[in-house]
């Protein structure tokens, strides 16, 4: 006759069968190697931009000859303090007057072009812009001024330290006004 499997035994129920627990991990390696690869070729499009400043030689001979260049060739511009702008045609022996002067619209690009403009019609040369920071200028400011000169199309400037000359001529501006 038939049988019946009365489950005797031990005793013990039998659980749930236990599936296993790992991954299939190769999308996740092909995802992460796309990712490292997307990010790898938009960051080399995108290169910092840089701008060459050539910087006057501290071992420089004083006593070689050098081209010599017109006072009216030349316009000094001093980064002070609050924003302001101090610049001047000339050498500071000769107390030139000094203009004052900020970053806004109407403030140094138009100054720039202007004394840019006077220079090529008077001279037939391109003017030269001697860059000046106070120890009370911000840093911000002197990048600024920098960023105007191909802005304005200035091939040549150069950055040098304040003298106490120049120092006394924006002292007896600030004084004047």
């Amino acid at each position: 006759m038939a049988e019946i499997d009365s489950g005797g035994g031990d005793g013990k129920k039998k659980g749930p069968k236990k599936v296993s627990t790992k991954i299939d991990m190769t999308p996740f390696v092909d995802l992460a190697f796309l990712l490292i690869t997307f990010f790898m070729l938009t960051s080399s499009f995108n290169k910092p931009k840089t701008m060459e400043v050539n910087m006057p030689d501290k071992n420089d001979d004083p006593t070689k000859n050098k081209e010599k260049v017109k006072e009216s060739q030349t316009l000094t511009v001093i980064v002070g303090e609050k924003d302001k702008i101090y610049y001047f045609q000339g050498v500071p022996a000769d107390k030139p007057p000094v203009e004052v002067t900020d970053f806004s619209a109407e403030g140094i690009r138009k100054v720039l072009l202007t004394k840019k403009k006077e220079v090529m019609a008077s001279l037939g040369k391109d003017i030269i812009v001697i860059m000046k920071a106070k120890d009370d200028a911000k840093y911000k400011n002197l990048v600024d001024l920098l960023d105007e000169m191909p802005i304005t199309g200035i091939k040549i400037y150069a950055i040098v330290d304040v003298t106490p000359e120049e120092l006394d001529l924006i002292k007896a501006k600030e004084a004047g006004q």
